[in-house]
């Protein structure tokens, strides 16, 4: 079996095509994703500012759309640049796959419920966004029957962003609340890695590789509160770096629409730091670029927007990555160092002044607590609670609270908030009202 055949491999061996369906392996995955259920409900899950609140802003499905979009553009810039390794990179289908897919285990209401949900699942494998994205990939999502949408190993290679395992990687477990709602997001950001019942998915994606490979694939820097795998794939990192430009300038363009951000913030938190750096890529001057996006003009501020992520694109180079000997995970896509600084400088502004402020926070913390009273409530008589398909899988898997976790991880930010009025609040709901699962 070739190089090529083991990467295209689907975990279920059934590579069959329906009858005159002559796309390739990885334009099929694109299409598994894209039609999934799991990819549906992003379009009513939280990116950075809750749904909800406007028809304008991007929820997570918009951002993996635009994240894949910028993937591609990405993937063709290091075609032109490096064509000496054309025999690496695969074609679009395969980037758009995994960018579509890449946040598909994010839970409802952002970090606040991925943080609720660690806490919940401290004793018993913790829990994590990225972890879960790969779960519903290889497990869950009812493509098939116990392969979830049977992807390709490159594919799945390429939506690990942590090749690592939680046991390895988390560190000692926070001094717990006295009550659920004094639980503070900073002592429980979970571990950036894969659970370790799911261990052989990850065992099957790096078959193909050499012991040496896997070995140093595997390593971490033992950073704290938990260590950080070192290592990522080119696909990853393609997918990881159009996910960074999304976030930093479509967020960017969100909050400047919403009035979150003024010119004056810009000024001092972006332009004076950009000033800075080298980079010609950009075509418009800052002042230009400021003058534009607070225009008051979307077709000035699209202008401004697109400028800024095709510098970013355009400036993506292939970067060699020491010591492996499979090509996959030789060669990473990257900024150079001024660029990745200016990337950075984007990342914060957005962190800085639309995440971390209280009006976010806010929901963000009542999203965090609604997931914590939806956890305990099934936990405490599962056979009960669970609707009859997430209660037999339940069973099946000798009462695992992992369930409980995987069937609140797939509901939107409505349906969470609808099912916890149903549990908690007279006179709302009706039990005709559950998710399919």
């Amino acid at each position: 079996m070739t190089q090529n055949t083991l990467w295209s491999a689907r975990a279920s061996n059934n590579n069959s095509q329906r009858q005159d369906d002559h796309r390739s392996p990885f334009q099929r995955d694109k299409a598994r994703v894209l039609h999934s259920a799991a990819f549906r409900r992003l379009q009513a899950k939280t990116q950075v500012l809750g749904v909800g609140q406007s028809d304008f802003y991007r929820t997570r499905l918009t951002h993996s759309l635009e994240a894949a979009q910028i993937g591609t553009g990405i993937l063709n810039q290091l075609k032109r640049k490096a064509p000496q390794h054309q025999a690496l990179f695969a074609e679009e289908a395969l980037i758009e796959a995994i960018c579509l897919a890449h946040d598909i285990g994010h839970p409802p209401f952002g970090h606040g419920g991925e943080v609720a949900l660690n806490y919940l699942m401290r004793h018993d494998g913790g829990f994590e966004g990225n972890a879960q994205t790969l779960r519903i990939l290889a497990k869950l999502e009812p493509y098939t029957e116990g392969n979830g949408m049977d992807l390709c190993r490159r594919t799945l290679l390429g939506v690990v962003k942590y090749p690592v395992l939680q046991s390895a990687v988390r560190g000692p477990l926070a001094p717990e609340p006295a009550n659920p709602r004094q639980l503070k997001v900073s002592d429980w950001y979970p571990a950036k890695a894969n659970y370790d019942e799911d261990a052989d998915i990850l065992e099957w994606i790096l078959a193909p590789l050499g012991n040496h490979d896997r070995d140093l694939f595997s390593q971490f820097q033992p950073l704290a509160p938990h260590g950080k795998a070192k290592f990522k794939s080119l696909d990853s990192a393609i997918m990881e770096l159009g996910d960074d430009i999304a976030y930093a300038i479509h967020d960017m363009e969100d909050a400047i629409v919403m009035g979150l951000v003024g010119r004056e913030v810009w000024d001092s938190d972006v332009a004076s730091e950009l000033k800075a750096l080298s980079l010609p890529g950009f075509a418009m001057s800052l002042e230009e670029l400021g003058s534009q996006l607070f225009s008051g003009q979307h077709h000035l501020r699209k202008q401004a927007i697109g400028a800024l992520v095709n510098g970013l694109i355009t400036a993506t180079t292939l970067v060699p990555v020491d010591g492996f000997e499979s090509p996959l995970l030789a060669f990473n896509a990257g900024l150079p160092e001024h660029y990745a600084r200016a990337l950075k400088v984007f990342k914060d502004f957005v962190y800085n002044q639309v995440v971390t402020k209280p009006e976010l926070q806010l929901l963000e913390y009542k999203g965090q607590q609604m997931v914590m009273a939806l956890f305990e409530a099934l936990a405490s008589d599962p056979a009960r609670l669970l609707p009859h398909n997430t209660r037999r899988r339940w069973q099946a898997a000798g009462q695992s609270p992992r369930v409980i976790a995987d069937y609140i991880a797939g509901m939107t930010d409505e349906y969470a908030g609808r099912l916890y009025g149903t549990l908690f609040l007279p006179k709302t709901g009706t039990v005709f009202e559950r998710q399919p699962h």
